[in-house]
């Protein structure tokens, strides 16, 4: 059974026609994409990516945890995308520096290190252990 075999098309057909609006807020995006990814991962997970860490910053700001989560999977669509298609690496980066200040604003000094050693071995064009 395929991903687009648990999504309805009702929920697709309303992703796309949401993404259609003349200037859609980065709410309506970030739930648009998270559908169509399932459908399309090579067409909509970067663009996943991109909002995601657009909600952060315009809506979620103050807001530390939700901050943080919303990085998070910006960071696991930005991963997804890495192991599908070569050459995605700067996105994986950018959204794992992203995720890498948010974890120094919350002094979250065990999973930095974490992160820090991915972009470092991203950069220096070595794939992570474990990962």
């Amino acid at each position: 059974m395929t991903h687009t075999a648990h999504i309805s098309h009702d929920a697709i057909l309303r992703a796309q026609v949401a993404l259609f609006h003349v200037h859609p807020t980065v709410r309506e995006q970030v739930a648009a994409y998270r559908v169509l990814a399932q459908v399309s991962p090579l067409a909509y997970l970067p663009l996943l990516a991109h909002a995601l860490s657009m909600y952060v910053m315009h809506d979620f700001a103050d807001r530390p945890d939700t901050a943080l989560a919303l990085r998070a999977e910006a960071v696991d669509a930005a991963r997804r995308m890495n192991s599908l298609e070569a050459g995605r690496e700067p996105l994986l980066i950018n959204t794992l520096k992203s995720y890498r200040m948010q974890l120094e604003r919350m002094g979250r000094q065990e999973e930095l290190s974490a992160v820090e050693e991915e972009i470092a071995l991203l950069e220096a064009g070595q794939p992570r252990s474990g990962a």
